[in-house]
């Protein structure tokens, strides 16, 4: 590399920085909703939620810039949104939220061995893809339903946070879910949530959760959670770099985010990954036009996202009382463009179509058996159809 390549990827890039100011505050204001839902519906208290969404915050902040300043990549870093959606669909497993915390625990442990053992992430890519699909497109349809039921049951909160919604997404959509928060936001602290009446702060303190460990947790969280992980943000994040011209070592990417999580997993954080979307938006020409320099982006972002992660207690407080499903609505808007996109994913295969609507209805079905979520049964369900599928075929050629 020539000195004066070296001298422009060290300049700093102003129209990187402001990229990666942008990335942060789409990616943390469209789904920090679904994080804390999701932390709540395993069994988290505020402040364990807290706890959660700012070790999320951080440790993908600090994996961000580390991976990017290392590599002189714009890595950019997420935690697992459709991960926080599962969370969301997912029952108290027995135990509380230590066995979920444990659950995290064997998430991460699977990611870092997918990045050290290449079988593994072979085996997730080998999952049929409709049925993949189906399987997310069932755990984000009853979160995609809040926005629904908020609107019969507070209405006019309701009505506004949808209206500006909808409006901001005919002239911005990237815009649209983080305008919706904020006014979710707005109303919340005009009603008093998060005012610290109820002992909560402003910022988060960290909340260590001795992890413990069941078999039905396992099946039922660390697995499903694994599966959606890698297959809805790792592989799609490590695409988006690829599009752009970027070829970082893809195992070593899974071991440094499998890593991060390990760390933060204690704390009440269900796992960090590659990004996606906010990923396109530190790695294309817009960042910047120089490739060398849209790293910078990506270090910009994690560095927000420290400090967003400082301010998670006021975030969590959200959560309590009458306004938590004003922000299960913000969550349900959050995901309605993955909601279309996995059906659409799911339902494209005409021969494997019944066994992705199989999957797709018993995952959305709640279903729990033995102490094992429906993600889980959706996905082996499917897999039957599949199978039966396959041998009436081959018996046909018979």
């Amino acid at each position: 590399m020539s000195a004066e390549a070296t001298t422009s990827e060290r300049s700093i890039s102003w129209q990187a920085v402001g990229a990666g100011l942008v990335a942060a505050c789409v990616g943390f204001g469209s789904s920090f909703a679904v994080v804390l839902n999701g932390l709540a519906g395993v069994g988290a208290s505020t402040a364990e939620a807290a706890s959660g969404l700012m070790a999320l915050s951080v440790a993908m902040g600090l994996c961000a810039v580390v991976l990017a300043w290392r590599l002189r990549v714009p890595v950019s870093i997420a935690w697992s949104t459709p991960g926080g959606a599962l969370l969301a669909a997912s029952a108290v497993p027995d135990g509380g939220f230590p066995v979920a915390v444990g659950a995290f625990l064997v998430t991460s442990a699977l990611i870092v061995l997918a990045g050290l053992w290449r079988p593994l992430g072979r085996a997730v890519a080998a999952i049929p893809g409709p049925l993949a699909n189906a399987m997310l497109a069932g755990i984000l349809l009853p979160l995609c339903l809040a926005p629904v039921k908020a609107v019969l049951q507070v209405p006019a909160a309701a009505c506004a946070v949808v209206a500006v919604w909808a409006a901001m997404a005919r002239i911005r959509r990237l815009f649209a879910v983080p305008a919706a928060a904020l006014v979710a936001v707005l109303i919340l602290l005009a009603q008093g949530a998060g005012s610290g009446a109820d002992g909560t702060s402003l910022f988060a303190a960290p909340v260590f959760i001795m992890p413990a460990f069941s078999v039905a947790a396992l099946i039922g969280i660390a697995l499903p959670l694994f599966i959606v992980t890698m297959a809805s943000q790792n592989i799609p994040g490590y695409a988006v770099l690829n599009a752009n011209g970027y070829r970082p070592d893809f195992n070593g990417l899974l071991r440094g985010t499998g890593l991060f999580s390990l760390l933060a997993a204690p704390f009440g954080a269900h796992g960090v990954n590659l990004a996606a979307i906010t990923a396109a938006l530190c790695a294309s020409p817009e960042a910047e036009p120089d490739p060398a320099r849209r790293w910078q982006a990506a270090v910009t972002a994690g560095l927000a996202y420290i400090v967003f992660g400082v301010v998670a207690g006021g975030a969590a407080a959200l959560i309590a009382g009458s306004g938590r499903i004003l922000v299960e609505a913000v969550a349900g808007l959050a995901l309605l463009g993955s909601l279309a996109s996995a059906l659409q994913a799911g339902m494209a295969d005409a021969e494997r179509r019944e066994a992705a609507v199989v999957t797709f209805v018993v995952t959305a079905s709640g279903m729990a058996l033995f102490g094992i979520g429906s993600a889980f049964w959706g996905l082996l369900a499917g897999a039957a159809i599949l199978g039966l599928d396959r041998l009436r075929a081959q018996f046909a050629r018979k």
